[in-house]
């Protein structure tokens, strides 16, 4: 008696915690739907800008902005995104590795500084011996563009005022809801180093001649502004990217757990019942021994 109540509590405790799975479940579906919708609005901006800048920025010369501009990497400051909250399978588990096996490369050559977003990360890096200058962790879902402004700005002044020679970015991006693609990419400095669409031939020489434009305003205020901008949009963009990462990659594991919970339910009610007959034979049994016994008497 005392196995089948066990086994009657251990179902309570797997249902409940089923129907707590249940509920992450619904909850990470409204919100991935969400930044799904985001992210799939605004890819055509994010994926589309670098090419006008490609543009600009090919005609210009490096030392126009200090954005442009080309260092040896004897510093290199990363900023790596993760999320708050775990319970969303190898989400956090596989940046984190491949952020390690990054920042043991660049930390043989140079310096390496970090700039965290999401309490995994905070608390990942906090046993690394990797100098921290900026993190930011609690509540990192609720971030406005105006607090990323913040980390691309503090990112922008680091590399400008060259307390870095180059900015790296470590994150999720969202590919599909089965599996993210863990990204690594250079921020800074911007290098837009494909060949312009503006290069054409002269008629009896191989040699490509620059088709110089005519800038209204100058070029100098133009990458006053698009720059800086560009590089806020991005960081945003690698954000928004993580979030419906994330989002999809707890779904699916909360789907993943309720399932093993029906399973688990089903396979310890099977054994229940064969308890629960096993002890119903071994108690007729008694019984007919008694009813025999007596009738011999």
């Amino acid at each position: 008696m005392p196995a089948l109540i066990d086994l009657r509590k251990r179902i309570k405790s797997v249902r409940n915690t089923q129907k707590i799975t249940q509920a992450m479940k619904t909850v990470s579906t409204a919100k991935f739907q969400k930044a799904q919708r985001r992210v799939l609005e605004s890819r055509p901006l994010w994926h589309g800008q670098p090419g006008f800048l490609r543009e600009m920025a090919l005609w210009a010369p490096a030392a126009l902005h200090p954005l442009l501009d080309k260092r040896a990497e004897k510093r290199v400051f990363c900023l790596v995104i993760t999320s708050d909250k775990g319970l969303a399978g190898a989400f956090n588990a596989n940046l984190l590795d491949t952020a390690d096996e990054f920042l043991q490369e660049k930390s043989r050559k140079s310096d390496v500084g970090l700039g965290l977003i999401g309490k995994k990360a905070v608390l990942h890096f906090r046993r690394t011996g990797f100098p921290v200058v900026y993190s930011l962790a609690g509540e990192t879902s609720k971030l406005t563009s105006q607090d990323l402004n913040e980390v691309s700005r503090l990112v922008t002044e680091h590399f400008v005022l060259q307390k870095t020679d180059a900015v790296y970015v470590i994150y999720n991006e969202f590919k599909s809801i089965l599996a993210p693609r863990v990204t690594v990419v250079k921020l800074l400095p911007l290098d837009f180093s494909e060949k312009s669409p503006g290069t054409a031939k002269s008629a009896d020489e191989e040699t490509p001649v620059k088709l110089e434009p005519d800038w209204n305003p100058g070029i100098q205020s133009m990458l006053d502004d698009f720059l800086p901008r560009y590089v806020a949009q991005q960081v945003e963009h690698f954000f928004c990217e993580s979030s419906a990462a994330e989002h999809a990659a707890r779904m699916m594991a909360m789907d993943n757990a309720t399932k093993n919970a029906e399973d688990l339910i089903g396979d310890l009610t099977l054994v229940l019942n064969k308890a629960r007959q096993a002890s119903i034979t071994k108690e007729l049994l008694e019984i007919m021994s008694a009813v025999e016994a007596l009738a011999k008497k």
